[in-house]
């Protein structure tokens, strides 16, 4: 198959809004901070590493700052929220996209992975909206990261896909918390899409990431895995003014996997 020319946006929908991008300094983060930032929005992007969210933030331009936060601690996000208010005067847009995870066997499970799944996965995402609450601003959009995974029953993933059914479950929730501010709530499920995280959480090679990738085309009808631009794109459309009338919904970006049987080639 041809190779997909992705392109950038060029429309400016989201000039003169503030976003904040959770987990920004990699992968679908990255990804989603970038397609923000070539929208029009000033964005910034936080992640736990200094260097790597400087590092992040020089590559995504002037438009894009960058500071080292825990989504788990309220102390780091309070701070945020004091910097982001000073600067900017609010948010318009949250994407609460950090998270992560990696297969485990049920049978070895521990109290410690649990721990982690939860706390990074799910408080990490309820810390986060529910810090900035107070310099969100009216009629803004909240955007949570979820997984197709949450879907599919995948062995080794049963308590991550647990974590981003809930994150839908939020979604929901929150939808109705806030609908007296105009505050719209969704969540977006990504599908296959290769980033730092399958090396550095998942430990798999370069080669093996390649290989995965080759296997799993063949179930996805659009004929090709997605890239965090992709992602990036439905987490614009769902920070604009263009989908004013959706909330509470989960947006599946999967190129159809989970919607459809592609067949084999």
């Amino acid at each position: 198959m041809e190779d997909v020319n992705i392109g950038k946006l060029t429309s400016k929908t989201l000039e003169g809004r503030v976003a904040l991008v959770t987990g920004g300094s990699a992968g679908i983060g990255f990804g989603a901070a970038k397609r923000l930032s070539e929208a029009g929005a000033f964005v910034y992007i936080v992640s736990r590493r200094q260097e790597q969210i400087e590092q992040a933030s020089a590559r995504l331009g002037t438009s894009v700052r960058g500071i080292a936060v825990d989504v788990t601690k309220k102390d780091d996000l309070e701070r945020l929220a004091e910097t982001i208010q000073k600067e900017h005067g609010g948010l318009d847009i949250i994407f609460a996209n950090a998270g992560g995870g990696k297969p485990i066997a049920f049978e070895e499970l521990t109290g410690e992975d649990i721990d982690h799944l939860l706390g990074v996965n799910i408080k990490g995402v309820i810390f986060t909206v529910q810090t900035m609450l107070p310099i969100l601003k009216d009629g803004a959009s909240v955007i949570l990261n979820a997984s197709i995974t949450a879907d599919m029953g995948l062995p080794g993933f049963a308590v991550y896909a647990a974590t981003k059914a809930a994150v839908r479950s939020l979604a929901r929730s929150w939808t109705t918390d806030l609908k007296h501010r105009g505050i719209r709530v969704n969540s977006v499920s990504p599908g296959v899409v290769p980033t730092e995280g399958y090396r550095t959480e998942q430990k798999m090679t370069e080669e093996q990431v390649a290989d995965y990738a080759q296997r799993v085309t063949s179930e996805i009808p659009i004929g090709r895995v997605g890239t965090p631009e992709d992602i990036g794109d439905a987490v614009v459309f769902l920070a604009s003014y263009a989908s004013s009338f959706i909330t509470g919904i989960d947006l599946v970006v999967d190129g159809g996997q989970t919607r459809v049987y592609a067949g084999k080639n």
